[in-house]
């Protein structure tokens, strides 16, 4: 007997590979949308009595593709472009069965998802649209899941969606993977959109809670699927690299009642060793490759910060040379930010803050919340507090807000105090 949430399971685990195979004989994102809709339906109906198949994905693929093109023929518009479809792909018309289609099917799985991730990741599309594209049709989650990720309305979340898709259709973006000269900033726009999803698990920009551990499970298996199917491409390792180890001090970065902790202050005990095996073992076959990009360079950071059992031990130097090389490639002020931060580390926080208000990120609330710590460990109390109420005023998080209000209300009671790391990478956590 199958039960009813193994079967959504599934579907859940293989719904990206089987749209982005679909999209390929159908011509459509929503026809194949539908189509895979239609395949759950049916399994729903039969695999609690009848049991799973030998290969689920397979009858997943192959029932979809037969329910999707007997859906096209009965439409005027569908039969054109089944047609369209035929011309590329080969005679569609005839339905498929057996282990044979179902392999014939399955070995296109990976070339079509990667032509999925370029379509969703189109420049012509905005980044808001990227991001909602990438966990619909890859991930698999539901449009009302996607619209409580980001906090929006679930009207506003699947307008934005249709858009998407009806920009993919009347502009004819092209469902494939760039070549030659387009393939390196079509790829670094992908990356760029699984990173943004994990940053927002990662460090909520709103809401109650810190961290959205189904975005950062999400973003991960979307960095192992590229890296899998892009396994040449150093900063898709690098990516998976830097999620990895971020992703490895989870438990430790909040308290039991949901407030933040600190780098120095977490207990070390509780971060995922396999996680930071993991993530060193790739961070070491990037600096074999010896093509360093962003990706990699922060992830080799963020290797640093692993590899102390006690933050004592962090090779502060290290992460200034790596935070140096990092400012080279991407010369932006929130790298900048965290290249200060690790030289109040190296220096002294005088020196720190000298580099901070070199920076023009006034709207940015990590820019006060640094300032802020450097200018308390200077003892300059009333300007700290001044800082730590800006960054307050910059944040949606209602951690960040607690921990940046307990800081000001300290102030008054807690002496000048050894340095405390306030960032880690990019999050400053």
């Amino acid at each position: 007997m199958v039960h009813i949430s193994e079967i959504g399971q599934i579907f859940r685990e293989e719904y990206g590979r089987s749209v982005a195979v679909l999209v390929r004989v159908l011509g459509s994102i929503d026809a194949a949308e539908d189509a895979v809709q239609d395949a759950f339906t049916e399994a729903v109906a039969r695999w609690p009595d009848a049991g799973l198949p030998p290969s689920p994905a397979g009858w997943i693929i192959i029932t979809a593709r037969n329910r999707g093109i007997d859906r096209l023929r009965r439409e005027a518009t569908g039969r054109e472009k089944l047609a369209q479809s035929a011309l590329l792909n080969g005679d569609l018309h005839g339905e498929l069965h057996g282990d044979q289609a179902e392999a014939i099917e399955v070995d296109t799985v990976e070339d079509n998802q990667l032509r999925l991730i370029f379509t969703c990741c189109h420049p012509a599309l905005n980044r808001a649209a990227q991001v909602a594209l990438t966990l619909k049709l890859l991930g698999g989650l539901s449009t009302a899941e996607i619209a409580h990720a980001f906090l929006v309305p679930e009207p506003t979340m699947a307008q934005r969606l249709v858009r998407a898709k009806g920009k993919i259709r009347d502009a004819h973006i092209p469902y494939r993977v760039p070549s030659g000269a387009e393939l390196p900033e079509r790829l670094k726009s992908v990356l760029a959109v699984v990173y943004l999803v994990f940053n927002e698990g990662y460090a909520a920009s709103s809401g109650a809670g810190l961290v959205r551990e189904d975005l950062c499970r999400e973003a991960i298996r979307l960095g192992r699927l590229i890296m899998e199917l892009m396994p040449d491409e150093p900063e898709a390792k690098g990516l998976l690299a830097l999620m990895l180890l971020l992703d490895s001090r989870r438990a430790a970065r909040t308290t039991p009642d949901g407030g933040l902790v600190l780098l120095a202050d977490q207990d070390r005990s509780l971060w995922n060793k396999d996680l930071i095996a993991e993530g060193q073992l790739l961070v070491r076959q990037c600096l074999k490759r010896n093509q360093p990009g962003p990706y990699q360079l922060q992830a080799a950071i963020n290797a640093v910060h692993s590899s102390a059992s006690k933050p004592a031990d962090t090779d502060w130097r290290q992460i200034l040379a790596l935070y140096g090389q990092l400012l080279a490639l991407e010369p932006t002020p929130v790298v900048a930010l965290n290249r200060a931060v690790a030289l109040a580390e190296v220096e002294g926080p005088a020196a720190g803050l000298a580099a901070v208000e070199l920076l023009e990120l006034g709207n940015y609330y990590l820019f006060h919340a640094v300032r802020a710590d450097l200018l308390r460990r200077l003892g300059r109390n009333d300007e700290a507090i001044a800082a730590y109420r800006a960054a307050q005023e910059r944040t949606g998080n209602d951690a960040e807000r607690a921990f940046l209000d307990a800081r000001t209300q300290a102030l008054t009671t807690i002496p000048r105090g050894p340095a405390t790391p306030t960032s880690d990478g990019p999050h400053g956590r």
